[in-house]
Formats: structure tokens, C-alpha cells, sequence
């Protein structure tokens, strides 16, 4: 017999054990399927979420798995390879389980591609670091670099001068004229100076970041380096579905309601799934609002079918 649940949550991060948490205690019969690939992993802790400041992300996803096995959810370390739709769904895992869901939840978030830089991946969330509001106040004051994968990367140059005041904005692959007339004039009232030169690679001295090395070999003294990864969604179960996404600068996501209900029927989606910049919290809070939504659709949908016998 194949194993039936009410709702089957794709994402074991915080918007897919926030979901989870809220059906458990709705008394939905609830199964969380988890890769183990948090987008936040590379990361000693996280930052900006109430009460939580500083907590190690894997201290975080531990007591969130404690909390919803308090409520009879179960959780399993698989892969979802394929869902398919019919009366209700039916869910195919790698380990070779299939079981079926009248609701789905798919918070499968995204991964970040990272510059093709010498020592930037090894050293990514420790002090080469791509978000200011995550990791800023931890690295305050120190001399930043930020490296240019597009003319966009101003923004990222200026968004982190607000935690230090010596901020180089390496241009990288980017060219000086691709800069408009405003971004080099917010550049300099900034006080972010602009070098040109493709990066060649890091120096790395007892494990630490203490410059960054461009191809014509001269060395930029650097404890911090901000770098702008290329978020690669993880739609491809929402695609099969058939939902309708849209394009935004930062990949393509699905189409969803307030509460996260996407445009099939039955299926929500929370976190990083449906965009680039949810944070811990509002992944936290997107999994709670599709939960909760998904406990008033299957009440009504059960009400209406009772009055119909």
C-alpha cells in the first residue's frame, strides 16, 4: 500500500519545518522529505531573525526537527526525483518510496553559483560573504572588497559602505564605461574607490583573507571580500507541475498568491523557492502562512464534500 498523508513538505529549511510545525499541530498527517542542502550551510551563524541572532544554522534546523517530531510529523532524509498529479499527488523519492499527498509544500529554495574565482568558494561564508544584512555587523570596519560579476554590483558596493568606510569595488570583467554617469558619482560620495582589472585570485595567509590579487599581480590589502552569486532556483518539481513562473534579474520563480499557493491547485511554496532574498525569518514566516492556509483548504474542501453525501 502506498503511504497517504495530508501534506507532503519538499524542503527540510526553515519555511519547510515551519509549515511542517503548523500542520503538525493541526493534527495533519504531515511528511517532511529533506536533501540536507541548506542554502545557508557554508554559513558559522545566522543574523536578523528575533531571538535567534547568532544561532548556528544546523542548531537551528536540530531543534526545528526536534520540535516537529513533538506533533507526530515525520521527517525523512531523501530526494523528491518526480511528482506527479492526480486525483491527488503522488511523490516519487530516490531511495525508491513512493507516497501521495492531498497537499503539497515545495520549499526546495535555490543554490548560489558562485564566481569563478580562485579560493572564493573555499573561503565563501567565512570572509568572503555575499550579504551585508547577514554577516556586516560581524565584519565592521574592516577593509572590504566587493568583486563586480555586473554593472549591478554597484549597488552591492554601495549597500556595504554603510558598515565600512574602506570599501574597494573591484571591477573584475566589468568595464569602467558599462558604469553610468550616477553610479560613479554614488560611487564616490560613497567613498567606495573604483579598480579596474580582472581579480586573478586571494590571499590567504594562517586561514585567513588578507588581500586579493589581480591579474597584472598587484595585491589589494582585503579582510573582507563581498561577492554577488548567481541564484539558481530549484523549480524543476514546480515546472513538471506545471506552474506558471516569472522572470526576475535574479532567475525564474514560480507565481504565487499571498499565501504562497502557487498556480496549481494544491500546491504552495515558501522560501527561497519562490524568490532570491527571503531571509531565515521570512522563509520561516512564508512556510507558516502556506501551512495555515493549506489547514482552512482541506477543512472547507472536507465540509463541502460531507454536505454533498
Amino acid at each position: 500500500m502506498t503511504e497517504k498523508y495530508a501534506v507532503v513538505v519538499i524542503g527540510g529549511g526553515a519555511a519547510g519545518l515551519s509549515a511542517a510545525l503548523v500542520l503538525g499541530r493541526a493534527r495533519h498527517h504531515t511528511l517532511v522529505v529533506d536533501a540536507g542542502e541548506p542554502r545557508n550551510a557554508p554559513a558559522a551563524h545566522m543574523q536578523g531573525y528575533l531571538s535567534r541572532d547568532g544561532m548556528p544554522p544546523a542548531e537551528f534546523l536540530a531543534v526545528g526537527r526536534e520540535e516537529i517530531a513533538r506533533y507526530g510529523v515525520e521527517l525523512v532524509r531523501d530526494r523528491v526525483v518526480e511528482v506527479e498529479k492526480g486525483e491527488d499527488f503522488a511523490v516519487v523519492l530516490a531511495g525508491g518510496r513512493t507516497v501521495r499527498a492531498r497537499r503539497l509544500v515545495i520549499a526546495t529554495g535555490l543554490k548560489d553559483e558562485l564566481p569563478a574565482v580562485p579560493g572564493v568558494a573555499e573561503r565563501f561564508g567565512r570572509d568572503v560573504l555575499h550579504c551585508p544584512f547577514c554577516h556586516g555587523w560581524e565584519v565592521r570596519d574592516q577593509p572590504f572588497g566587493v568583486l563586480a560579476s555586473s554593472p549591478a554590483s554597484v549597488h552591492q558596493a554601495l549597500i556595504v559602505s554603510q558598515w565600512s568606510k574602506d570599501v574597494r569595488f573591484f571591477l573584475h570583467t566589468v568595464a569602467e564605461e558599462e558604469l553610468s554617469d550616477q553610479d560613479l558619482r554614488r560611487l564616490a560620495a560613497a567613498g567606495v574607490d573604483v579598480v579596474p582589472g580582472e581579480v586573478a585570485g586571494l590571499v590567504v595567509e594562517d586561514d585567513r583573507l588578507t588581500g586579493v590579487r589581480l591579474a597584472d599581480g598587484t595585491a589589494h590589502a582585503r579582510s573582507v571580500l563581498f561577492v554577488g552569486p548567481r541564484p539558481v532556483p530549484q523549480t524543476g518539481l514546480l515546472e513538471r507541475l506545471g506552474a506558471e513562473l516569472h522572470e526576475t534579474p535574479f532567475g525564474a520563480y514560480p507565481v504565487v498568491d499571498p499565501t504562497g499557493l502557487t498556480t496549481v491547485p494544491g500546491v504552495w511554496a515558501a522560501g527561497n523557492a519562490i524568490g532570491f532574498a527571503e531571509q531565515v525569518v521570512h522563509a520561516a514566516s512564508g512556510g507558516y502562512r502556506a501551512a495555515s492556509a493549506i489547514v482552512g483548504d482541506l477543512l472547507m474542501t472536507d465540509l463541502d464534500a460531507a454536505t454533498q453525501e
